[in-house]
């Protein structure tokens, strides 16, 4: 079972980036994939949620508005669409998946997580 995480890069203030979270070795259909991001020198911050089935979403305030998660079942892949970044949203961002929650959870109770992705952003 494998999460891999891709897509950040370098961006000036107010660009955009589209991260993605390709799941591969199981049927994802009973969880949620959570993305965090974690900042250097902080601890790792839950940013968003989807649920596989339903497509429910769940956002941390400081990113509603700017930030949208979404999935394509066919290809096995959650996004998460990143515009008007800052550069307070410069850090790693992992994706995760965990049964059935759009809640964040402690990070040790997360079944499976990608390898994270680099998201530098320039003012």
């Amino acid at each position: 079972v494998q999460l891999q995480a891709f897509g950040g890069g370098l961006v000036q203030a107010g660009g955009s980036l589209r991260l993605s979270c390709a799941a591969s070795g199981r049927t994802f259909s009973s969880y949620a994939i959570h993305w965090f991001r974690r900042a250097l020198g902080k601890e790792r911050e839950f940013v968003a949620a989807i649920l596989w089935s339903g497509g429910s979403k769940y956002y941390v305030d400081s990113v509603k508005g700017r930030f949208t998660i979404s999935k394509n079942n066919a290809e096995n892949t959650v996004y998460l669409q990143m515009n008007s970044l800052k550069p307070e949203d410069t850090a790693v961002y992992y994706c995760a998946a965990k049964i059935g929650t759009l809640v964040p959870r402690p990070i040790h109770e997360y079944d499976y997580w990608g390898q994270g992705t680099q998201v530098t952003v320039s003012s």
